[in-house]
């Protein structure tokens, strides 16, 4: 709700973003962009009318502040004056005055809770409300988040720890059958040692500070039929260690995914390559300290401290190459994250990220998404609607979709874009489908050549009516579709005339 317009998944308004409705921008006023914003809260203008004091809001006072021109908002127990704020939000003032004079942490999170609104309302910030923490938004106490979970969520997990002479293994019972290496994330520096594991909507969390030194170096296991997740850490010294560590903020705690914020950990700049004239493929490496693995159609945010604020956009990560004989070498604990990034000029994200030399850093989050790869089972047709980096999440979607679905029959991809100068990797996509004949490519160009010999125009009824014809009359089917706001809401429109159900349909809104 308060940063750069893009939205966190599932949210719309950001081609790498799984999307379930949401809202929609509005045009900006001129001088009111993000860079505009960001050169206000530094011009020393008194944006709360306080004169740099803070103070303790009650219930009653935040209620008062409910106009246009004299909003406070609280998020997580903090108090905002966001009036300054109203001609810069990109999703316009109508989505700022849905929480004025309220506790707008639900609506938030609902939004983006991805973004660093610390940073960005630093110049904002009225006070504290005058509450007991136990009423704020995040962590509820064990006994809580058991009585609240107890109908749909998972039992409550725990953790044990174990060492020999060189080695301390940590072992997570998740006591949940569908657990995998997607689902642990593990970061440790120095003595600080964290571990998310993914249970269902839940995040269960180990953070430790550990009472010795252990190697960058660790392995993670999971024993899937009993939900079990090994943790192998390697000592530094060979002796025996009394106690693994001292608990830090929120160990040992099961908390709802809505509620708890995203980590994040610095990665390398590998390299960056042209795929188009305005699209590059960006490799950063994982710290030796972390353990990450982006699960199919979910995505990561990037963050950058730019002009002194901390500015946070959303990625799908995708392969390093859509043909086997191009992919990098298979590497321990897939500690290479690749991004196909369109850089926007006059944008104030993707130039900073595309000024950075080989050997930056990146800020990168854990992951996040709605998008089950449950969906696949017994799948017998696919169809991938794709316009311009729409296409991102497409990527581990057709390298999983041709290599482990035994039951497919078809995949169908239709690649929407400008020229075909804008077509990502249209040689790799026109070799994978003559090595694999179970996919078919179609490019569907909107201002192409007059010797273009292929599809012209939007996305229209004609176009998706002679494409998505499945392989028989009853075969399990699902849509993923992916591009800018207007493509994408216009085609699952026409999906559901086509009378496609809403659970065939998966839509990655840009």
């Amino acid at each position: 709700m308060l940063n750069v317009p893009s939205q966190s998944f599932p949210a719309p308004r950001s081609q790498q973003r799984v999307a379930s409705g949401g809202r929609s921008k509005v045009p900006l006023k001129q001088g009111r962009s993000l860079m505009d914003w960001i050169r206000l809260t530094k011009s020393g203008k008194d944006l709360t009318g306080l004169k740099g004091r803070l103070i303790e809001v009650t219930e009653e006072e935040l209620k008062k502040h409910n106009k246009k021109d004299d909003c406070w908002i609280c998020i997580r127990g903090f108090v905002y004056n966001v009036s300054p704020y109203m001609e810069y939000h990109p999703g316009g003032e109508d989505e700022l005055m849905r929480a004025a004079g309220s506790d707008g942490t639900e609506l938030f999170d609902q939004v983006h809770r991805w973004v660093n609104y610390e940073s960005m309302l630093k110049e904002c910030l009225v006070g504290r409300m005058a509450i007991k923490p136990a009423v704020l938004k995040g962590m509820l106490p064990k006994s809580q988040v058991t009585d609240t979970l107890a109908k749909e969520g998972p039992s409550y997990p725990s953790y044990d720890w174990f060492q020999t002479d060189s080695l301390v293994t940590i072992a997570i019972y998740t006591k949940q059958k569908d657990i995998n290496l997607d689902s642990i994330i593990v970061d440790h520096q120095n003595d600080s040692f964290r571990a998310e594991t993914i249970i269902k909507d839940c995040l269960y969390l180990i953070h430790i500070g550990l009472s010795h030194e252990v190697q960058e170096d660790f392995s993670v296991r999971v024993v899937e039929s009993v939900g079990k997740i090994e943790i192998v850490l390697q000592k530094k010294e060979n002796t025996s260690w009394d106690f693994l560590g001292h608990p830090l903020k929120n160990h040992n705690s099961l908390i709802p995914r809505k509620d708890t914020g995203l980590y994040y950990r610095k990665c390398q700049l590998i390299s960056k390559e042209d795929v188009t004239h305005d699209t590059r493929l960006f490799c950063l490496m994982l710290p030796p300290s972390t353990h990450l693995q982006v699960p199919i159609g979910q995505h990561v945010y990037l963050k950058l401290p730019i002009t002194g604020t901390e500015i946070v956009k959303p990625y799908t990560p995708v392969s390093g190459s859509l043909l086997s004989e191009f992919k990098e070498p298979v590497l321990p604990n897939n500690k290479y994250i690749y991004f196909l990034i369109k850089i926007y000029p006059t944008g104030l994200f993707t130039p900073e990220l595309d000024r950075l030399q080989i050997g930056d850093f990146v800020s990168v989050s854990s992951p996040e998404g709605n998008f089950k790869i449950s969906k696949f089972q017994e799948l017998e047709d696919l169809f991938l609607l794709a316009a311009g980096t729409g296409f991102t999440p497409m990527v581990k979607i057709l390298n999983y979709a041709l290599t482990d679905i035994p039951s497919l029959r078809k995949v169908k991809l239709m690649f929407f874009n400008k020229t075909e100068d804008d077509i990502i990797w249209r040689s790799q996509l026109e070799k994978l489908a003559f090595k694999d004949k179970r996919l078919d490519v179609e490019f569907v160009l909107s201002a192409p050549i007059s010797e273009w010999n292929g599809k012209q125009g939007h996305i229209s009824p004609a176009l998706l009516s002679e494409f998505l014809k499945r392989n028989l009359d009853k075969s399990k089917v699902l849509v993923c579709i992916c591009g800018p706001v207007p493509f994408t809401e216009q085609g699952v429109r026409l999906l559901h005339d086509l009378n496609f159900s809403k659970n065939e349909i998966h839509s990655f809104t840009a």
